[in-house]
Formats: structure tokens, sequence, C-alpha cells
């Protein structure tokens, strides 16, 4: 690296963005957000854990579905590097992370508090709540002790 490149720390993403529309089916999801509460559900049936929300249980069918609280934990599963945004509200670089939570399933998030270069596959990771326009509170993943290379 030369001595005039400039790294940047991934940070949460300004006002202005497109922000989500939660429906009756996800409003649980962004209430827990917006309480410091990563929610999922999980069949009572199976015992399988669902995200993104939905009505029946992608497993066995069941529709006896019922939130409960992540510990937030998780490795990142996937990620790609955003450096041409979908529009110029999104501030770039950013990274796109598929996370796998301990619970066992999968979310989208992006990732903050390291460098694109730190990124990689098994990172282990932890969600952030980060407030945005008109108190709408966004998840993202941030690395957890370990988790960026020195």
């Amino acid at each position: 690296m030369s001595e005039h490149t400039i790294v940047t720390v991934l940070g949460p993403q300004r006002a202005g963005i497109p922000l989500p529309t939660p429906t009756v089916l996800s409003r649980p999801f962004w209430e827990g957000c917006a309480e410091g509460e990563l929610r999922y559900q999980r069949c009572t049936a199976c015992g399988r854990a669902e995200f993104d929300p939905n009505m029946l249980c992608r497993g066995c069918g069941s529709d006896d579905l019922e939130w409960q609280v992540s510990a937030g934990r998780g490795t990142v599963y996937s990620y790609t590097e955003v450096t041409r945004p979908q529009t110029p509200a999104f501030t770039s670089p950013y990274v796109v992370v598929i996370v796998e939570l301990d619970e066992g399933y999968h979310m989208v998030s992006n990732i903050v508090g390291c460098t694109t270069a730190d990124v990689r596959i098994g990172m282990p990771v932890a969600v952030e709540f980060h407030e945005i326009d008109g108190g709408v509170v966004l998840p993202y993943f941030a690395p957890t002790a370990g988790g960026v290379n020195p």
C-alpha cells in the first residue's frame, strides 16, 4: 500500500437512502431493531429458524411460527463490495454481507467497522444498530474480537 493510499473504514449509510416499508408480517422485526433486538422466527412444530419473516415454515409448512430474539452473532457466509451503488444516495464503497447467524438462519446486511480489505468468509461478526432518517433503525454487522486481520 502506498503512503498516499487512503483507507476508509466502512460505516453506516447516511440519511437519504431508500428506507424499509414495514408490513404486518415484518413489523415485529423492525420494532425489534428500534429496541436494539435482532428478531427472527422459529417454527414451534419442527424447530427451524426462519428469516426473512414468513407466514409458513419453509421446512414443514406449519403456520406455528413465533418471534425470538437472536444473540446477533454469526459469521460472514458471503459478501460483495459495492463500488457503483444503485442510487447516489448510498455512500460507497460498502460491503453487502450474507451473515450465517448462530441460531441457524442467514441474513443480508452491510458490514461496518472495518475496511473492505478486512472482510472475509468465516469472519466472526455481531449485530450493531444504527438510526437513520426519522428514527428508522437498521441492523449492520461488525467484526468481533479476532475478526479483523492485524
